[in-house]
């Protein structure tokens, strides 16, 4: 993760540097050399993904050598809304590197107090999966693009679940190798932390537009990002909704930064038109900057 970024760009190089210093502990080490099931655990994965993905734009502000133009919006998915605020300067990389690294805590530690289980399911349109969520007694966490819905909950209660999903005709369940139920009320121990954790912060206005998890609606000022911070722990990513309002307001390019294409594939099915972009190492780097001239 970040490993070709870190020796081939000074600037991502001090992103990494100042996510250890800020932490701690050597997140650079496990990031490049560390076991995957040790960086996989939430308290550390968050803190990562975040990391890794400033240092995708701080390289490509180096390779362009100018200052890049700035996006219609920002948004990502789960923690990724924590990237993006940085992004949009709501708060500096080091604040929100530690934020990140306090919101896994929390969420392991939520997992940790009682057990959960996340299930993408596949093939199956919203409202039946509302009805089975209803009948098995778990929540919908994640509309991620058409035909992928991922729930959460209690394990036995996502058991249940998917044989009623399997039933009513979903192509596919697959669980999710996660340490809680998120984005359910049973994270609100976490909301409760955060709620402390961000309590002193100080939240700028942000340089553009971000679209919130919860609502597909654009936060433009400070006290409702916080507040988005809280919400989203225990309520339904709504991305899907976040992609298709900023296709509505004109957005046609798709920037995803981090490890992974996830994103760029979930957008790929919501907008068959849009020109899809992850910038993710060196050579995707120096691609969009030659091709796009920022």
């Amino acid at each position: 993760m970040g490993r070709d970024l870190y020796n081939s760009y000074s600037s991502a190089r001090n992103i990494f540097d100042q996510a250890d210093e800020v932490l701690g502990f050597a997140l650079t080490r496990l990031c490049f050399e560390g076991q995957e099931e040790e960086l996989r655990q939430t308290i550390n994965a968050q803190p990562a993904l975040v990391t890794t993905g400033f240092a995708c734009l701080s390289a490509i502000i180096a390779e362009a050598g100018k200052e890049i133009s700035r996006p219609d919006f920002v948004a990502g998915h789960s923690l990724g809304e924590y990237t993006a605020l940085a992004v949009a300067g709501v708060l500096d990389f080091p604040t929100t590197v530690k934020l990140a690294r306090e919101r896994g805590r929390l969420m392991q530690e939520a997992g940790l107090k009682q057990a959960g289980a996340m299930l993408a399911v596949l093939g199956l349109d919203e409202a039946v999966l509302t009805s089975v969520c209803k009948e098995a007694g778990v929540w919908i966490a994640n509309i991620n693009c058409p035909g992928q819905i991922v729930i959460s909950g209690a394990k036995d209660n996502i058991d249940k679940a998917k044989t009623l999903a399997e039933a009513r005709g979903a192509r596919r369940a697959v669980p999710l190798a996660v340490s809680g139920a998120f984005h359910t009320p049973l994270m609100q121990s976490a909301v409760d932390g955060m709620l402390i954790a961000i309590a002193s912060l100080d939240f700028r206005k942000p340089a553009m537009p971000v679209v919130a998890n919860t609502n597909a609606q654009p936060l433009t000022e400070a006290g409702p990002i916080k507040n988005e911070l809280l919400t989203q722990l225990c309520n339904t990513v709504q991305w899907q909704r976040s992609v298709e309002y900023m296709v509505r307001e004109g957005v046609t390019t798709f920037v995803e930064l981090g490890p992974g294409n996830v994103l760029t594939g979930l957008i790929k099915r919501i907008s068959k038109d849009a020109t899809l972009i992850n910038i993710s190492d060196v050579a995707s780097v120096k691609s969009y900057v030659s091709q796009s001239g920022v």
